[in-house]
């Protein structure tokens, strides 16, 4: 399979619960790339990279830490591009 990209933005109690710090933590568990960072209209957003069985397994761990506080996530995917090193939170 080749890499994808997926962006996915939270919506809900999202802001101010660790969420940016509990994605970077899950990150490091997992074979992706890219960052998850704060929206000025109160949601998060994660922008990561990698196989899709991967991002599935990263972001099934993110939502199931967070359950609490999501009411609800949209998802967009393509191809991945390479760009990122790692995955970072960005401010």
């Amino acid at each position: 399979m080749s890499a994808q990209s997926r962006r996915v933005l939270y919506s809900g109690s999202v802001q101010g619960v660790g969420f940016r710090w509990t994605a970077r933590r899950c990150a490091m568990g997992h074979r992706v790339s890219g960052y998850v960072r704060n929206l000025a209209d109160g949601r998060v957003e994660i922008q990561a990279e990698g196989e899709p069985a991967e991002l599935d397994a990263f972001l099934g761990e993110v939502r199931a830490a967070m359950r609490g506080y999501i009411r609800n996530e949209s998802t967009q995917q393509g191809p991945a591009t390479g760009g990122f090193a790692g995955f970072e939170i960005r401010h």
